[in-house]
C-alpha cells in the first residue's frame, strides 16, 4: 500500500493492487452482465478497446490507436477490418497527405455505445441498490478522482 497526501494534509493508505483488481472485475461483470439485454454482437475486449478510442478521439490515425493501446500497428491494423465491415468505423484518407487514415465512428457506433454504456449503469445500479447507502455515498464521492485517474491512465505514453 502507499500513503497518499489527502486534502486536510492526513495521509490515506491506496491499496493500488486491491484497487486494480476491484476494477478489473468490476469491468469484466458489467460487461458480462448487460450484454444479453442490449442485443449487441459481442465484441472482443480488445476490439472494444479500439472502438472506444476512436469514438473518443475521432479523426486518429491507425498508428495513434496502437500508440494510445500499447500495440502493435499490424494487431490494431486487423482488428480495424473488423470494425469497418461490421459498420462500425470509417476510414477517410487524408486529403493533404494520402498517406493518412483518419478513423471516425460510424452512426451505428455511436448508438451501440450509448446502448452499452446504458446497460452497464443499469448492471451498476442493480448491483449498487445491495450496498449500504454510507457505501454508495463513498462510490459517489470517489467518481471525480476516479475519472480524473482514468484520463491520466489514458493518456499516450
Amino acid at each position: 500500500m502507499e500513503s497518499v497526501g489527502a486534502a486536510d494534509g492526513s495521509a490515506t493508505a491506496v491499496d493500488h493492487l486491491a484497487l486494480a483488481v476491484s476494477l478489473i472485475d468490476i469491468s469484466s461483470d458489467v460487461r458480462r452482465k448487460s450484454l444479453n439485454d442490449t442485443g449487441v454482437r459481442p465484441l472482443s475486449n480488445g476490439v472494444l478497446e479500439i472502438l472506444r478510442v476512436i469514438e473518443n478521439h475521432p479523426g486518429i490515425t491507425v498508428a495513434e490507436v496502437a500508440s494510445r493501446l500499447g500495440r502493435q500497428f499490424s494487431n490494431v491494423s486487423v482488428q480495424l477490418r473488423e470494425l469497418v465491415a461490421a459498420g462500425l468505423v470509417t476510414r477517410t484518407r487524408d486529403a493533404a497527405d494520402k498517406r493518412y487514415v483518419a478513423l471516425h465512428p460510424t452512426a451505428e457506433s455511436l448508438r451501440i455505445k450509448s446502448l452499452l454504456e446504458g446497460a452497464w449503469a443499469d448492471a451498476l445500479a442493480s448491483a449498487s441498490a445491495r450496498l449500504r447507502p454510507d457505501e454508495r455515498e463513498q462510490i459517489a464521492a470517489s467518481l471525480p478522482a476516479l475519472q480524473r485517474l482514468a484520463s491520466i491512465l489514458a493518456e499516450p505514453e
